[in-house]
């Protein structure tokens, strides 16, 4: 290894990655998309329900990704996700 090289074997570098999910309606507040922090392949998502970033549960979709493109998007979500 030559002086002042960066690369280091035991370093790894890991991809934030979030994926959709839908929460359900309770009473008077609606269903909303909320995001959920991946740390597995999104092949392993299995549409059960996971932790989102704003703390509610709600069942993780492969059929939207997040960002979702809706105005139905929870709020804390959209900014804890950037």
């Amino acid at each position: 290894m030559g002086a002042g090289r960066a690369d280091n074997c035991w370093v790894t570098t890991q991809t934030l990655t979030f994926a959709a999910a839908r929460s359900r309606a309770h009473g008077p507040t609606a269903a909303l998309w909320h995001a959920v922090e991946v740390h597995r392949a999104p092949v392993d998502l299995d549409g059960a329900c996971e932790l989102t970033v704003c703390g509610t549960l709600a069942r993780v979709t492969t059929e939207q990704h997040w960002p979702v493109v809706a105005t139905d998007a929870c709020p804390a979500c959209t900014v804890q996700a950037r």
